[in-house]
């Protein structure tokens, strides 16, 4: 398939639902030039409990897509498919500039003052070869302690909208105070959807008191790498152009992402249903 190399192409960004959004606003921070096209695939979420083949097919479908669109580069703005997919997707579109979300470990053992940190992400992202390898050579590198806690539900939670849910206070306490207790002072969050979350998680440390915990968001990291790929590209919009551009769709419901960008972005954005 070609791959769009006008720099007044679209960026697809994806993720299985909403979460991919935290992503999202840091691109629009800081590459607000640059149209953006978002994918959730809510129609097949979550990822974090499928196989690692599903999620595979599922983002090199979503890619496929993005492409015929005219994506210039794509961000797959979700931990699970970075750690399941993002492999297959370079290896199949090796001309695409492609950024994937990472749990940020490298940046947390930095920041840990007693080596001890807490990695909140999905059952299938603690589960993948890419993580284990990468907590394998940061443990080496900096003897930190990673604490893996699977936030299962956490994310279909999310999904509907209400960030104050007791539901969602609830599920953040018996996942954070485990951590808590084995003494970690960094918390990484490893899943695209819980920056939505972090107030939650915050009023958790602050019950506990323990807010000297920093808190580990990879969303701004990802958006600079993705300007630099695109400016190595020759691929960067100007500021010369229209006004950039931001549309959405979805595999699930078109109200339910419509709802997500209004209460998640406070963005009014055009969302169209795809069968991908």
């Amino acid at each position: 398939m070609q791959i769009a190399r006008s720099p007044a192409s679209p960026i697809g960004v994806f993720d299985s639902g909403v979460g991919g959004l935290s992503v999202l606003r840091h691109i629009r921070a800081q590459l607000p030039n640059e149209d953006l096209l978002y994918f959730a695939d809510s129609g097949h979420a979550p990822y974090g409990d499928k196989t690692e083949q599903y999620v595979v097919d599922r983002a090199l479908a979503v890619t496929e897509y993005l492409l015929t669109q005219g994506a210039k580069a794509l961000v797959v703005a979700c931990n699970t498919a970075t750690v399941a997919a993002i492999k297959a997707v370079r290896a199949r579109y090796p001309e695409l500039p492609v950024v994937g979300v990472e749990p940020g470990l490298k940046p947390a053992a930095a920041a840990s003052r007693n080596g001890k940190v807490g990695v909140l992400a999905t059952a299938r992202t603690l589960k993948g070869e890419k993580f284990l390898q990468l907590r394998e050579q940061i443990s080496a590198a900096t003897r930190a302690e990673f604490l893996l806690q699977p936030a299962v539900g956490l994310v279909d939670e999310i999904e509907k909208g209400d960030l104050e849910a007791p539901q969602i206070g609830a599920m953040l306490e018996r996942y954070v105070a485990p951590l808590l207790d084995q003494g970690a002072d960094t918390l990484v969050l490893g899943c695209t959807h819980y920056p939505f979350v972090r107030d939650g998680i915050e009023r958790v440390l602050r019950e506990h008191e323990r807010t000297d915990v920093t808190l580990i968001d990879t969303g701004d990291a990802v958006a600079r790498q993705l300007g630099r790929l695109l400016e190595a590209g020759g691929l960067l919009q100007s500021a010369d152009g229209d006004q950039a551009t931001l549309k959405g769709c979805t595999s699930g419901e078109v109200a339910a992402l419509t709802r997500a960008f209004a209460s998640l972005l406070g963005l009014s954005t055009p969302v169209e249903k795809i069968a991908v």
